[in-house]
C-alpha cells in the first residue's frame, strides 16, 4: 500500500527555517518524481517544487527559488523540503506527492496533473 507521511511543520518566525520530511512506504521513492505543494487558507493549492525520478532535475516556483531546496534520501526512502528565509506568505499546509509512473519527470507547470499519491499534509505557520 502506497503511503506518504509528511512531518516537520510547525511555527517559526520570519527569517527562520524548517525542514519538511515525506516518508514513503509501499514503493521505492527513488524511481518516481516527487513534488511539494502548499495551500494557504482561502487560496488554491500551489506547486512549490518537484524533482525528477532518480534524483534528477529539480524545479521551483518563482516564489521560493533561492530559499527552498528539494531533496531525497534514497536509503531512508524519504523526501525533504528545506525551507530557509521563511516569510509570512509561506504559511500554508504543505503536501508531498509522487507520480505513479516509473522513471517519471516533473515540471512546475504540470505537476498538479502528474502526481498520483498524496500525503495528508503538515502545517507551516510563519509569524512573529
Amino acid at each position: 500500500q502506497v503511503q506518504l507521511v509528511e512531518s516537520g511543520g510547525g511555527s517559526v518566525q520570519p527569517g527562520g527555517s524548517l525542514r519538511l520530511s515525506c516518508a514513503a512506504s509501499g514503493f521505492t521513492l527513488q524511481y518516481y518524481a516527487i513534488g511539494w505543494f502548499r495551500q494557504a487558507p482561502g487560496k488554491e493549492r500551489e506547486g512549490v517544487s518537484c524533482m525528477d525520478s532518480n534524483n534528477g532535475n529539480t524545479y521551483y516556483a518563482d516564489s521560493v527559488t533561492g530559499r527552498f531546496t528539494i531533496s531525497r534520501d534514497n536509503a531512508k526512502n524519504t523526501g525533504y523540503l528545506q525551507m530557509n528565509s521563511l516569510k509570512p506568505e509561506d504559511t500554508a499546509v504543505y503536501y508531498c506527492a509522487t507520480a505513479s509512473e516509473y522513471g517519471s519527470k516533473c515540471s512546475i507547470i504540470a505537476m498538479h496533473y502528474s502526481m498520483d499519491y498524496w500525503g495528508k499534509g503538515t502545517l507551516v505557520n510563519v509569524s512573529s
